[in-house]
């Protein structure tokens, strides 16, 4: 994979730079993941669509870094990071964890003046929605090891090398505590922009309810597009979901 990043600092990746798109989609990873998850989708979007990707601490480049294990620490951090590539109409996109992260960043920044154009809240449930029963991040080693392996969303050569497995548990264990705990601020705003939200039909983590709780939290629109498959449903169906972003970008 051939990589280019461009004076994006720590948190950001710019693999395809399109400078002259006139929309940029900033995109989120989920628990574990990385900002290399998102190279072939700004592949595929580039040049019509600018992508910055994030990279959280604890993994890749950034592996010497503390995880950062709270959604508002994150979200603030990121938001600061986001401020001067606010120079064009702004997307989030965000895939489980990092579509509650995306959610709160979008309330930062609309909070600062700045709108961002939509949000793409994938395979997560809604901000108000949480369950009581989530723990993993408490778990022992080897069953967050066997979550993470269970939702098929981490590479297969990283699935096959265990010591690189375990080298990253205090990434996922991290990211796991800041999916886990958070809770939506009672006092929060409702969004200005429109939600899209893309879900699997066979998703464990994403009821239908919870999903569709997602239109409770903005004035700017709802939409949902559901996909057969899991939580990781956008590996099996990635041309599909560039396709409704294309079109809701276009829009």
């Amino acid at each position: 994979m051939s990589e280019v990043t461009v004076n994006t600092g720590a948190w950001l990746r710019r693999y395809h730079p399109a400078d002259a798109a006139p929309t940029r989609l900033v995109c989120f990873p989920h628990a574990g993941g990385s900002a290399t998850y998102y190279f072939p989708l700004s592949r595929s979007l580039s040049p019509a669509v600018d992508v910055l990707a994030v990279q959280y601490p604890g993994r890749q480049d950034r592996r010497n870094e503390a995880p950062v294990g709270d959604v508002a620490e994150l979200a603030d951090l990121v938001t600061e990071e986001l401020r001067p590539w606010a120079d064009r109409p702004l997307a989030l996109f965000g895939h489980s964890l990092g579509a509650t992260l995306a959610y709160e960043v979008a309330l930062r920044l609309e909070a600062g003046g700045v709108e961002p154009v939509r949000l793409f809240a994938s395979g997560r449930r809604a901000p108000s929605c949480h369950r009581d029963q989530d723990a993993v991040h408490l778990a022992d080693d080897e069953t967050l090891l066997t979550t993470v392996r269970s939702l098929r969303g981490t590479r297969p050569e990283v699935l096959a090398d265990d010591a690189l497995l375990r080298r990253l548990l205090p990434a996922f264990r991290g990211d796991y505590q800041a999916a886990e705990t958070y809770r939506r601020s009672p006092g929060a705003p409702l969004l200005r922009c429109p939600v899209t939200v893309l879900t699997g039909t066979a998703d464990p983590e994403v009821t239908r309810a919870e999903a569709d709780a997602w239109a409770d939290h903005t004035t700017g629109g709802f939409t949902l597009h559901e996909f057969p498959g899991g939580h990781f449903y956008l590996n099996e169906h990635a041309l599909s979901v560039i396709a409704r972003i294309r079109e809701a970008l276009d829009r």
